[in-house]
């Protein structure tokens, strides 16, 4: 919940005299901020209210309402804004179309429900990694044939993978191997060289040649091959549009529920759409055999959920 930003800081308490105030809803320059803009005569009062996060959820709680509060004058509060007299209500009130204010057994029911939705889309991007491991006793030579094997294996990717693929170093390093005896220091026995690239292409239809090409060039490990939508927005949006029906139709199950009937939408709230990559495998060279590798994309996953709170009007 959003509350208005401010620093209140209160002096020793003094003796303060309740007053009620009546006027319209208005918001601040200050984002979740909230005040009473009073009309008396030729003088307008702005009255900021230091605690409007605890009406805000009440039905008639909006720009431009007019209502009725009762509470405290603040004067040592401080705001980042001072837009206004700082006021903290104890009870704010709707006036009615009669001039009074509305009694709480006229309000209507609230409902807050949540709606989920998954839509099914195919990928438009394939994410490979692929390593060169090389281990050597000697640093320097880990390194000159990791070097060597990196060229020969990015050049064949690149080819095998097509015009606009994406290809670049995501990961490099080159680590000492130890050897570890009981009471006595550990021995470097080796250095170990790996060098990662990231291949990144829209062709679907070349991944497993590019895992072909990649093993037979030189690539020794497929760290994994996963699936995933760039052009997310359609599927998106149809998440979201599912997920908001699906809650409006709990909320009018539940206003027939409760006898009532479904009144206006008070508040919606987006859980997230989030769409789940699939991800594929990993094998080292001893795992790849002479025939080329077969790799289907299948579909993605595509997840929204919807808080919404809505009125409901109960028969009398």
């Amino acid at each position: 919940m959003c509350t208005f930003a401010l620093l209140a800081i209160f002096a020793a308490q003094a003796s303060a005299k309740e007053i009620t105030v009546r006027g319209i809803l208005g918001r601040t320059v200050e984002a979740g901020g909230w005040v009473i803009l009073t009309n008396k005569g030729a003088e307008k009062t702005k009255y900021l209210l230091l605690n409007p996060q605890r009406f805000r959820n009440e039905s008639w709680f909006r720009v431009g309402a007019e209502v009725e509060a009762s509470g405290e004058v603040k004067p040592d509060a401080i705001t980042i804004y001072q837009e206004g007299v700082p006021f903290e209500a104890r009870v704010i009130e709707p006036v009615g179309a009669q001039g009074g204010a509305t009694s709480t057994g006229g309000r209507p029911t609230h409902v807050v429900v949540s709606g989920t939705a998954l839509v099914q889309a195919a990928p438009d991007t394939a994410i490979l990694l692929i390593s060169v491991l090389t281990q050597h006793k000697n640093a320097l030579e880990a390194q000159t044939e990791n070097a060597t094997r990196s060229t020969e294996v990015i050049r064949a990717v690149k080819t095998a993978a097509g015009p606009g693929a994406e290809v670049k170093t995501s990961g490099y390093s080159l680590t000492p191997q130890r050897v570890y005896k009981e009471n006595q220091p550990a021995t470097i026995t080796g250095y170990e060289a790996r060098n990662t690239v990231m291949v990144t292409m829209s062709d679907l239809g070349r991944v497993g040649a590019v895992i072909d090409a990649a093993s037979q060039s030189g690539a020794n490990n497929v760290d994994g091959v996963s699936f995933t939508l760039r052009k997310d927005r359609p599927a998106r949006n149809e998440a979201l549009s599912e997920a908001t029906r699906d809650a409006i139709s709990k909320a009018q199950i539940l206003a027939q529920a409760l006898g009532g009937r479904l009144g206006r939408v008070v508040e919606v709230q987006e859980g997230g759409t989030t769409p789940r990559p699939i991800y594929g495998f990993t094998r080292d060279a001893a795992g790849m055999v002479a025939q080329s590798t077969p790799i289907e994309a299948g579909t993605l996953d595509i997840r929204s959920q919807v808080q919404l709170t809505a009125e409901v009007d109960l028969a009398r």
